[in-house]
């Protein structure tokens, strides 16, 4: 389990059991959920129950909610599930500031580790400014989401791609689309909640911070509000894709059918001659002439070469 905390702009790394959350100084703290002092904490605090089972459960949504001397964030940070980039998992954020404190908990430690030495390398050249901290890890989880979104993008193509390989295996296809549709559908509930939750949590910020971070929180709206416009953009585009790979296998069938078509075309004739010559009357002078089977292959093969350039010019096959 990783615990880091930033104190005087440095970022340090320390062991769980050193954990101290008492001092009077300003610090930030980023932790696993499961910290066990970060819990005897919260209750010695005086933390609602409701809000500590909200910090430590993995299903709870996005949320904002004010405490006493403080208030808890909860969003979402978004990783892929192995190779498949077209699905992906999500580990809860609880952004708590309470007092000088500012706690960044997750219930995963890469998670922990990614935000907390991006954290450093942004806050480097800026002073202690709890709310322009609580900006800054706002700010990175939404940089990994449009990240996210980037690279289901790319997939999209990828798959635009393969839907025109005729060699794909077409039921492999239907499944990537189904499963680019229901991660879309996530990212978009996912991202108008996290955008109403970011609001909150900005409205109750003074005027004169409001002020002075105007552009900071300007900009944080704006990648939210880009995250759910281009997630719907994309869901809207895994229907094209939908229609668009159902249209191929539409053509391919009536190319199939447009072939076998063509063969029956070629061979009707065939057929026809043969019926005739298979019919048993006694007055057939080619079954007693010398050249008649060699005038009826001849025949059979002049019709056939005739009809298979006739349909070569009708681009039939």
């Amino acid at each position: 389990m990783k615990m880091f905390y930033v104190e005087n702009g440095y970022l340090i790394e320390e062991k769980v059991d050193v954990l101290d959350l008492n001092k009077p100084i300003h610090q930030v703290f980023f932790t696993h959920v499961s910290n066990q002092k970060l819990k005897s904490w919260l209750f010695e605090n005086d933390f609602p129950e409701q809000i500590i089972e909200d910090i430590m459960s993995e299903d709870q949504t996005p949320v904002f909610d004010i405490i006493p001397n403080g208030d808890v964030t909860i969003l979402k940070h978004l990783s892929f599930s192995g190779d498949d980039y077209l699905d992906f998992d999500t580990a809860n954020i609880a952004i708590i500031k309470i007092k000088n404190k500012l706690i960044v908990a997750c219930d995963e430690d890469e998670a922990v580790v990614e935000i907390a030495k991006k954290f450093q390398r942004r806050m480097r050249l800026h002073k202690a400014d709890i709310i322009f901290e609580i900006y800054t890890v706002v700010d990175i989880i939404m940089d990994n989401s449009i990240f996210m979104s980037d690279i289901i993008d790319a997939s999209l193509e990828e798959l635009e791609d393969q839907i025109m390989n005729e060699s794909i295996d077409e039921k492999l296809i239907q499944e990537k689309i189904y499963y680019a549709r229901r991660t879309l559908n996530r990212l978009v509930k996912l991202f108008v909640q996290e955008s109403d939750v970011v609001n909150k949590a900005f409205n109750i910020v003074s005027i004169a911070k409001k002020k002075k971070l105007k552009y900071e929180i300007s900009d944080l709206k704006e990648h939210i509000l880009f995250l759910v416009k281009e997630n719907r953009t994309l869901l809207d585009r895994t229907g094209y894709l939908l229609n668009f790979h159902m249209g191929i296998m539409s053509n391919r069938m009536n190319a199939a059918m447009q072939r076998l078509t063509a063969i029956t075309i070629i061979f009707l004739p065939l057929t026809f001659i043969v019926g005739n010559y298979g019919m048993n009357f006694e007055y057939m002078p080619e079954l007693h002439w010398k050249y008649g089977y060699l005038f009826s292959i001849v025949l059979n093969i002049s019709i056939a070469t005739g009809i298979y350039f006739w349909l070569k010019k009708k681009k039939w096959l």
